[in-house]
Order: structure tokens, then sequence, then C-alpha cells
């Protein structure tokens, strides 16, 4: 049996569907059945990360309604073995659906899937809790700023009220050098303000905003600073120590070597 791991965060922006994308892409890429779910009914956007907005003929609606089995619904990367994807309904709100069903879905994906991702809405409303309340895990992104925290840490609370054990950061678009001129916050800090474990920390990279827009998640990335963060948080989410990793660039520090100056060794 596998396990469901939402994607979650306090606001919009902060970056969960590429990290869905991309740390879904990189555990099917090591091997695992991997299964990515927008949960974000009404205002999905997982599909066009992925590139697979035309294939879209149902979606998990059909399959709590009761109108399609889960074959239906899944589908499956042209790229990737081992990834399939399930789209939100454009126009059913997920308080339309029953409880029964609901969990029926949930417990058939994990049966099937090594991993099911979960990327949620922001915020705590009906999408989050469609998906918060079957996950066995959480994953919290935020960026390194006050009142992206703020609002982290109240799904923070939520979450363990609703008994999810392990919830654990990603702080997203890290640089370096806004932390030497303290614009941005150290992770440290970040730490302290959730108090919650640190899961991955993702530099500032334009390659995946270009990747995002072409809706090729997986397109080299693990060559990039990005791409090898992505790939260590897919493989601590199967619960391998990796530590962080310097990178040498013409003689000087890459990024991550940077970031381990600053980080020590949390990530």
């Amino acid at each position: 049996m596998g396990k469901i791991v939402i994607i979650a965060s306090g606001k919009g922006g902060t970056g969960k569907t590429t990290l869905t994308s991309h740390v879904g892409a990189a555990l099917a890429r090591g091997g695992r059945l991997t299964a990515l779910v927008d949960a974000d009914a009404g205002f999905r956007n997982l599909d066009i990360a992925l590139g697979l907005e035309s294939s879209i003929v149902y979606d998990y609606s059909d399959f709590i309604n009761g109108s399609s089995d889960l074959d239906d619904i899944l589908i499956k990367s042209s790229d990737l073995e081992n990834l399939y994807f399930v789209a939100a309904p454009q126009s059913v709100p997920t308080t339309d659906f029953s409880e029964e069903k609901t969990e029926e879905f949930w417990k058939n994906l994990k049966n099937r899937f090594e991993f099911v991702l979960a990327d949620a809405p922001a915020g705590m409303g009906d999408g989050f809790m469609f998906a918060a309340k079957h996950a066995d895990e959480a994953v919290i992104v935020s960026l390194a700023e006050t009142s992206s925290l703020r609002d982290a840490d109240r799904v923070v609370d939520v979450l363990e009220d609703l008994g999810v054990e392990t919830v654990r950061l990603v702080l997203n678009r890290i640089d370096p050098k806004l932390i030497e001129r303290k614009i941005m916050m150290n992770v440290d800090d970040c730490i302290d303000v959730l108090g919650i474990p640190i899961l991955g920390i993702i530099p500032d990279d334009g390659a995946v905003t270009e990747s995002m827009i072409k809706g090729v998640p997986y397109m080299e990335l693990t060559e990039g600073e990005a791409g090898i963060a992505f790939k260590n948080i897919a493989e601590r989410l199967e619960g391998k120590q990796i530590p962080i990793m310097d990178f040498e660039t013409g003689g000087k520090k890459g990024l991550l070597g940077r970031l381990r100056e600053f980080f020590g060794h949390r990530q």
C-alpha cells in the first residue's frame, strides 16, 4: 500500500504545483509508481504544468459520482512510464461529494500507487480538506518571508488537528544574495516560525519557470541546481537520508554550495 502526500500552503504563489509536478516526475523517474492529483476543483492547473490539458476527458468527480471507474480518470504521462495524473473538475464543488465515495477514491489510489501527491489549493478551504482528511503525510511549501510563513503556520495547525503526523517544510525560490542583504529570511528563522522539520530547499532557478510554461516538468532538470533539489526531495520522501550537496562552477561554489554555507546540513 502506498501513501498519500498533500502538498499545501497558506497562500497562493508559493510553488505547490511546481513542486508537485517536478517531485512527482522525479519519483516516477526513480521507478516509483506515482499518481498526481489536482485537488483544486474549479481552478485546476496541474494539467497545464504536466502538458496534459488536452488529454482530460474525465476527472475525479466522475469516479465519485459513479459514472466512471479509476482507469477512466487516470491519465498516463506520455513521457514517463510510472507517472499518472487525475484531473480536478472544472465546475463540481467537492462539497457535493459523498464522504463514502471520496474515501473510496483515495483508498483506491493508495492501493494502486506507491506515491499519491495531492496538489491542494492554497488555504484551508473545501479543496484542501478534500485531500487533507485522507493524507498520510504533508509537505508545506512556503517562501522565506513573513506573510507566507504566517499563513503556512495556520495550515500546519489544521493538519496536526486532522491527525497528519508527518508534516515537513519545503522552502522555495531561495536566493542567498537576498539573504546576505537581509531581504529574505534565513532557513533557521523559517524553521523556528513553523516548528516543523525541513524537507528541502529549492534555489531560485529560471529553468523551472521555463519548464512550467512548456508543460514539461521533467525536461532534464536533474542537470540543474533546482532539478537536483527536486530529486533530493523525492528521495527524502522515499525515506532516504540525502545530505545537501556542493556544486562547483569555474572554481567557485555553485548556488547549492553557497546555500550550504548559509544553512549548514539541514537540507
